[in-house]
């Protein structure tokens, strides 16, 4: 069996019983980053063999996993934070172990699109959900295409390195006073959302650089 486990975005405490259960369980656990999930596992006295997978990951690796799971293993896939498959090399494996006819069983809890949008006030029944920007090529293209037609909540990613750089971009190709919430530190102790024009929440990251820490979530 191969499970998907959501785990913390970094809130230690926001698993739920059954992936604490299930991770016990399972014969292997393989990771984004082992250095990473160790802190988790740790936590919660889960000592199980750890495999390494990320986007860097060849075939390889994936081969490895699915062998492992025809052996009649149970293996547990686990992202570095929240839900797997969400914006990191997940669905690769899950598309292979599909054409395997392996079992999967997603174990649902934290995903930091859901946790950012239920508390925005931004409308949540119909968004769209793009992850992290290109960085050069489409980019523009996109920006353009989000101009033309955009007639729901869009959600993405940001790092810490190009926040200042999307929130010129949308003040760019939106204007300027459209309405921008912006969350991090996301179930932190320094949670923080900013619900402003894109003007003002521009101004406020500039003037205030030690709030660029960790990574953002952008809707608007």
């Amino acid at each position: 069996m191969l499970y998907i486990v959501a785990t913390p975005i970094w809130n230690l405490e926001d698993i739920t019983y059954r992936a604490v259960r299930i991770l016990k369980e399972v014969d292997f656990i393989a990771c984004e980053d082992t250095r990473t999930s160790w802190v988790l596992l740790k936590h919660y006295d889960i000592s199980k063999p750890l495999l390494s997978f990320h986007s860097y990951s060849g075939q390889t690796k994936v081969d490895k996993i699915i062998d492992l799971l025809k052996e009649w293993k149970d293996v547990a896939v686990i992202s570095d934070a929240g839900t797997p498959g969400i914006s990191d090399p997940w669905y690769v494996l899950v598309q292979k172990a599909l054409s395997e006819n392996i079992e999967i069983s997603p174990i649902p809890w934290p995903s930091a699109v859901i946790t950012a949008l239920s508390a925005s006030g931004l409308q949540s029944n119909h968004f769209l959900y793009l992850g992290f920007l290109p960085v050069k090529k489409w980019r523009q293209t996109l920006f353009l295409r989000l101009q033309e037609k955009k007639d729901e909540t869009v959600v993405i990613y940001e790092s810490v390195h190009r926040l200042i750089r999307t929130l010129k971009d949308l003040e760019k190709y939106f204007w300027e006073e459209h309405y921008i919430v912006v969350g991090r530190e996301l179930t932190k102790k320094f949670e923080e959302f900013r619900r402003w024009s894109i003007k003002e929440v521009l101004e406020y990251f500039e003037k205030t650089p030690g709030k660029l820490k960790g990574e953002f979530v952008v809707m608007f």
